[in-house]
């Protein structure tokens, strides 16, 4: 079956329940792909606004997927994984293991079943501290968390299972934005929309200087979407940063736009806001160019109207936005504290 021009494939994508993959899945129906999932359900009941696109699924940590989970499938789109630094540091010997090894792990699986192409849920964190200069996808890796230091562990693991038969692809999002089903309030932008929303703040925890490339999560997932279609010698084995070139800011650019959308708010910076040591800038002319049908729709001015007006629709408050449900690192903790999960994230 033809859709456009594009072969319908059998597509796995990891971590579909989380937020990126509930923006992802219908992009990947859309196209007429048929699509599974793998997940461990650990955000499942974290539904902020909208609807849930429904797809066969097995509810598995990705630490026990088996062959059996990996056969039949054209491609393998793996999300899972504790998803931002914060996690990343609450027990870096988990995130080895969940982030990393499982990874590897899940990748190597995978090439013994068949699997062609495997299109790897990488980071701009992999260039970590890095400055002001322009990074290209051939900058040096400087990760300064073990959230980065596991992109980067994987990119090399996946590296060495490139061949003939095995196509591995990294794309190295920018910082995500943007509205999803399973909202995320622990990214800058959103972060920063909800407390000019909710306080009138436009809240910095750091002096505002940082660089930071940031990219809508529908932005992400049309990436992923080229990434599955592209000819095969122009994604083998190779990394892409995913965003916009021009859509490099700092982080008081982020308050600068809030505050100019965001009726009644104002920037204000907490009392300790020092200096962050994650800084870098990134081109994206190879996604550009070279990516064809990677076609960007959004930048942040549009996103944080966006965000702005979905708040105001559903009544965010303060403590809903500051509150375990829609912060990953807070949501994982309180499960622990409840006894659903084990000390290892596992459910109890």
């Amino acid at each position: 079956m033809e859709n456009m021009g594009i072969t319908k494939m059998k597509v796995l994508v990891t971590g579909h329940s989380g937020y990126i993959g509930t923006v992802l899945v219908p992009m990947l129906l859309e196209h007429g792909h048929d699509v599974s999932g793998l997940d461990n359900g650990w955000f499942e009941h974290c539904v902020f606004t909208g609807e849930v696109t429904q797809i066969p699924g097995i509810k598995k940590d990705v630490r026990d997927v088996e062959k059996t989970d990996l056969e039949g499938f054209d491609a393998i789109i793996h999300l899972a994984g504790l998803s931002n630094d914060p996690l990343g540091d609450y027990r870096p010997g988990l995130t080895e293991e969940i982030n990393d090894k499982a990874s590897v792990r899940i990748a190597t699986l995978a090439k013994e079943v068949g699997v062609e192409r495997f299109i790897f849920a990488s980071s701009c964190s992999n260039y970590g501290a890095s400055g002001d200069q322009f990074l290209t996808e051939d900058a040096a890796f400087n990760p300064v968390t073990p959230y980065g230091v596991s992109k980067v562990k994987v990119e090399e693991g996946l590296d060495k299972l490139a061949d003939d038969s095995f196509c591995p692809v990294y794309l190295r999002a920018s910082t995500a934005y943007g509205m999803s089903p399973i909202i995320r309030f622990d990214l800058v932008l959103n972060n920063l929309t909800a407390w000019a929303f909710t306080t009138g703040q436009v809240y910095l925890k750091s002096d505002g200087t940082p660089w930071r490339p940031i990219v809508h999560v529908e932005d992400i997932c049309r990436a992923y979407v080229a990434a599955l279609h592209a000819p095969r010698d122009v994604v083998f084995n190779r990394g892409f940063n995913v965003g916009t070139t021009t859509e490099n800011y700092q982080i008081r650019e982020l308050a600068e736009i809030v505050q100019d959308v965001v009726p009644n708010c104002r920037v204000e910076f907490a009392d300790d806001a020092g200096p962050d040591k994650r800084c870098y800038r990134v081109d994206c002319n190879r996604i550009a160019t070279e990516l064809h049908e990677f076609k960007p729709q959004w930048t942040a001015h549009q996103g944080v109207v966006e965000l702005y007006e979905t708040y105001k629709k559903v009544g965010l408050t303060l403590d809903e936005f500051e509150g375990e449900k829609f912060k990953r690192i807070a949501h994982l903790q309180k499960l622990v504290k409840d006894k659903k999960l084990d000390e290892t994230l596992r459910w109890a």
